[in-house]
């Protein structure tokens, strides 16, 4: 077994989560990464045994415009910071990844710096995708060259120059050296080129036993980065997309149907390759805002949980927190957090209870992460499965509605289930067990034959709390005047009917043409909803599209 096989992920965005400055000048080194040493023992105590810790090494901004890969951010701390924070990560048995942002680099980079000093002489002018020295940009650098998402800020890298290859591989290097990590996520996989991912992966295989590689793709079939040369993993994006619009749309068959489709690819299979599982990362709005019931996050959660897969937390989404993209910025989504403003917060915050009780719950039982999943009832309301492994039986039964569904499912004579969320007990009679789900609400039955000293007494159940919550919050909401959510926040329209694909390379086609022939190809899998037409409109980058397209077989 690898560790990350059962692990549960928390996510921090240090630039975000220590209140850092938007604007690096470079200055005054601030040792904010030490303040996140108190974050570790809240991490334990969910019941994380593994960290993503999202950029920290230096840059212009945001931490995806690297400007020195092996020098820890100034407004973070310094390299000796980032050593005691995975140090004490390790003491409490958290493994750490970290952030590799190798498609593109910052306009400070000393490569690019140099390319922009001496132009046409510069050794690094073959560091950079399509440099074309008869062309401008917004910055007057007297030439062109290619991007990610359309910003100049953000330098294409050429990662087929072997000089590349080895100065990012030697940077890995020194980073596991230096810093002991055991993995990194790459960002922006989806458009990383092929050939420089297998030399990654081949730098895992040697660097540390166990080195974790996963990319994050947006869309397409994910067996073209999850492969015995590539990546160990990816980000479960159609999972995401489903465990929202499933519960906003009441409809548990889009969540059904996208966990049969990444088992029919071989993913997310007892001893094989598993996604990384998310509700809400610092892309995407927070999933306490893009519920349009927030009592919904108790389905949502248990899902995320019990599901195949790699479940991960977002810094801050354990307590409840809400937060949206606004007018282009990604800040509401990546706030500063007080700890001390949470502290013991699993005995009165109810959705930090929830997700202290499912870490528990994920740890202890071995069907919950490397069991067999079978399906057993589905409805647009309710959803039921089992996870089963070594002679644990774990039931799962999640209900979208508003009120309560009673369920019976097939179960020897005289079996008998602990419910780990309420407490309850129950006993299968004539060949068969019946429970109920109460609305927007969800169960882990575990079998009698799985349970332990602490399995079978949960410190929290959360379920009524939830609920109270619930109910005391859409109280205030009814009193108070609300005026309506602002345009940018309304749900986007449908995207119109694709237009004609013509017949010509996929390199060659517009965005438009690009987004016509994804929901050609969408449409030959199965119906074309409104919202997988709203997640191809929304993607608007040409790299992307031009994987997303190749991707399906």
């Amino acid at each position: 077994m690898h560790w990350y096989d059962n692990a549960v992920f928390y996510h921090i965005y240090p630039l975000g989560l220590t209140g850092a400055p938007k604007r690096n000048d470079y200055g005054e080194v601030v040792h904010r990464l030490d303040t996140l040493l108190p974050w570790v023992a809240h991490i334990a105590a969910l019941g994380c045994n593994a960290l993503y810790l999202g950029p920290v090494f230096q840059s212009g901004s945001h931490g995806y415009d690297t400007t020195d890969y092996r020098t820890v951010d100034s407004r973070l701390g310094t390299n000796d910071d980032l050593r005691r924070l995975v140090a004490a990560c390790h003491g409490r048995g958290i493994r750490v990844i970290l952030d590799g942002v190798f498609n593109h680099v910052g306009r400070d980079f000393f490569a690019f710096r140099d390319l922009r000093e001496n132009r046409e002489q510069s050794p690094y002018r073959d560091w950079f995708c399509n440099v074309n020295f008869y062309g401008n940009n917004e910055y007057n650098d007297g030439f062109s060259y290619d991007n990610w998402g359309g910003y100049n800020l953000l330098v294409k890298l050429n990662q087929r120059n072997p000089q590349v290859q080895q100065y990012l591989c030697d940077t890995v290097r020194g980073w596991v050296a230096e810093f002991d990590i055991d993995g990194l996520r790459l960002d922006a996989a989806d458009v990383l080129d092929f050939g420089f991912m297998q030399v990654l992966r081949h730098l895992a295989d040697q660097v540390k036993p166990d080195f974790w590689l996963m990319g994050e793709v947006i869309h397409g079939e994910y067996t073209r980065w999850v492969n015995g040369g590539m990546l160990h993993s990816v980000t479960d994006y159609a999972l995401h997309k489903a465990l929202y619009s499933g519960h906003n749309d009441h409809n548990y068959f889009e969540i059904a149907h996208t966990v049969k489709r990444l088992r029919d690819m071989g993913l997310n299979r007892p001893g094989g390759a598993r996604l990384y599982s998310f509700a809400d990362n610092h892309d995407v709005d927070r999933i306490a805002s893009k519920l349009q019931n927030q009592a919904n996050l108790l389905p949502v959660y248990v899902l995320l949980y019990t599901l195949p897969g790699i479940p991960s937390v977002y810094y801050g989404s354990e307590f409840g927190l809400e937060g949206r993209k606004q007018r282009g910025s990604d800040d509401e989504l990546r706030p500063a957090i007080d700890l001390n403003d949470y502290a013991d917060a699993a005995l009165w915050n109810p959705w930090t209870g929830l997700i202290t009780a499912l870490g528990q719950l994920r740890r202890s039982l071995c069907a919950l992460w490397d069991g067999d999943y079978r399906e057993i009832h589905l409805t647009t309301g309710q959803f039921v499965f089992a996870r089963e492994k070594d002679g644990q039986r774990v039931i799962v039964a999640v209900n979208n509605a508003d009120g309560d569904a009673t369920v019976r499912i097939g179960a020897g004579e005289g079996e008998k289930y602990f419910g780990a969320l309420s407490g309850q007990e129950i006993t299968a009679a004539e060949g068969g067990v019946t429970f109920t789900i109460p609305g927007h609400g969800g169960e882990i039955w575990i079998g009698a034959g799985a349970l332990d000293g602490e399995t079978a007494a949960p410190r929290v159940q959360p379920a009524a709390a939830i609920k109270a919550a619930v109910a005391e919050k859409e109280a205030e909401i009814a009193k108070q005047a609300v005026s309506p959510a602002p345009a940018e926040n309304a749900a986007a329209p449908a995207a119109p009917s694709p237009a004609p694909v013509p017949n010509k390379p996929y390199e060659e086609m517009t965005v438009a043409e690009l987004q016509s022939a994804i929901l050609e190809k969408l449409a030959k899998n199965g119906p074309v909803t409104d919202q997988m037409r709203r997640d191809v409109a929304d993607n608007v980058w040409h790299d992307s599209l031009v994987n997303w397209v190749k991707s399906f077989r």
